[in-house]
């Protein structure tokens, strides 16, 4: 190619893979989104490899497992010095690009400050791990509300979220038209979009490509959606979680073996998961608006053609169902299924949906081989290059994929776990537990009825189990290449 495309990388964070209007829900406005797909490939069964914000993007940073990459959950002071140079952000802004992030980066600790960041590549950097904190150090977004002559701390502490639910956990943050949260023109993700202009015009060597890393907070917890949005949703007619009522004991059965999650699984009334799932809706809806913001942008500079675009999340959210709220370790479908879009015009398909087993490990690899880089060896993402370009069939790419949950966020039990996926089931493994779970995706796509006790599918766990522990040892790292067989 005559000149390397841009790319820009656009990750939600905690967004459900049911959550776009084109892709079957019909509770939800996402008019962008539903456009996006028909100029893209969209994989419908794309997975990440941990349900926490750190392993999982340390992950799709690098193409490598979170154990692999020594990541495997939130908390860590600072990513792995010596892997640096994994970042396919560093690779490729020493192979010419110029990188820029924007939002969230969470590599490591966000505690109250701007996490500490290695050599990343990021040229251009304007960091907000959240909405809050206007105070920390490096809070780009605070900064940039006071500039708009708003004080970000008053706006904090009189949003509903503040006033109606000053501890957010389990709550829902609901506005009204008197007392709204953030409004949008002076909300997170708006100001996503306002910088992406701002990267996209800086001055660059001619002809030199970039990569901008977009990283919204939304639609993470709390559910404080602004009133514009939020008033769209009419919480009764939504259609609620998977729920039955066996749920609640058998996380109970979890919870009591230590197993980590953020909260105990509640009946939904007792959570307000319609107002949740209306605050969530409503959070997606505004940045679909953003997103196409962002893409009449690059219509209008001409820039659309010579852009790789990527939208994806990086894990789900329980959203009430099976009675949890949030994350931890579970791996339900909307906890570990994600958003994965993926635009070139006239270099890819469009209108194309794929239901292939895909990971988000597969990205960096991607990226790599339509550059036409050679793939490093320590990758161990598989490229989609073949399904984005039509040259195998649509449902062909991967047998299983498999996720992560090793001490992944602070609690006591530091529990392990892992799943395994194919096309028909599910095997999750506790470590050390005495406890599986092993689903029926054909007959039970929402997970509710664990077969793992039951005598007629023992041949299928023991199956899947070796195909696990298989697939869980050759998820170390690749030792580099040898220069003798001896």
């Amino acid at each position: 190619m005559s000149k390397r495309p841009n790319i820009l990388w656009y990750c939600t964070d905690q967004q459900r893979f049911d959550t776009i209007g084109a892709l079957g829900n019909t509770h939800i406005n996402t008019p962008r989104l539903d456009e996006f797909i028909q100029q893209s490939v969209t994989f419908t069964h794309a997975y990440c490899q941990s349900p926490i914000c750190t392993p999982s993007r340390a992950n799709f940073m690098t193409g490598m497992y979170p154990s692999a990459v020594s990541v495997t959950g939130n908390g860590n002071p600072v990513f792995p010095e010596y892997y640096e140079d994994r970042l396919i952000t560093h690779a490729l802004a020493q192979d010419g690009y110029d990188c820029g992030l924007i939002g969230k980066l969470h590599l490591a600790s966000a505690f109250e400050a701007q996490e500490h960041r290695v050599n990343d590549g990021y040229r251009y950097f304007q960091y907000s791990h959240d909405h809050g904190k206007p105070n920390a150090f490096g809070h780009e977004y605070a900064d940039w509300q006071r500039a708009q002559g708003v004080d970000p701390e008053a706006l904090i502490a009189g949003k509903a979220a503040s006033q109606k639910y000053p501890n957010w956990g389990g709550r829902v943050n609901a506005p009204t038209s008197d007392l709204d949260n953030v409004p949008p023109h002076l909300h997170q993700t708006h100001w996503c979009t306002e910088k992406t202009v701002e990267f996209i015009e800086k001055n660059r060597r001619e002809d030199q490509p970039w990569l901008l890393s977009l990283n919204p907070f939304d639609p993470h917890p709390p559910f404080d959606a602004p009133w514009e949005y939020y008033r769209r949703y009419n919480p009764e007619t939504l259609p609620g979680p998977h729920f039955q009522k066996s749920d609640v004991a058998f996380q109970s059965k979890l919870t009591e073996a230590g197993i980590d999650f953020q909260w105990r699984a509640k009946p939904p009334p007792e959570w307000d998961v319609k107002q949740a799932q209306a605050s969530y809706y409503a959070m997606v809806e505004q940045l679909d608006h953003e997103f196409g913001r962002i893409l009449d942008y690059l219509d209008a500079e001409g820039l659309r053609e010579d852009t790789i675009i990527i939208f994806t999340s990086d894990h789900g959210e329980a959203l009430g169902d099976h009675g949890l709220m949030y994350k931890g370790c579970r791996f339900y479908e909307g906890s570990v299924r994600v958003p994965l879009i993926i635009s070139w015009q006239n270099q890819f398909l469009q209108g194309v949906q794929s239901d292939a087993l895909v990971e988000l490990l597969d990205i960096v690899p991607t990226l790599y081989d339509v550059l036409g880089v050679d793939i490093p060896y320590y990758v161990q993402g598989k490229s989609l290059a073949p399904l984005l370009r039509g040259d195998v069939p649509a449902d062909e790419h991967r047998e299983a994929v498999r996720c992560e949950f090793f001490d992944a966020i602070s609690m006591s039990d530091q529990t392990h776990a892992t799943m395994y996926r194919d096309r028909r089931w599910k095997l999750v493994v506790y470590h050390q537990k005495g406890i599986c779970e092993l689903y029926d995706l054909d007959n039970d796509p929402w997970e509710h009825n664990d077969l793992s006790e039951h005598a007629d599918y023992q041949a299928v766990k023991w199956e899947l189990m070796q195909k696990s522990f298989d697939a869980a040892i050759y998820a170390h790292p690749q030792m580099i290449p040898r220069v003798a067989s001896h």
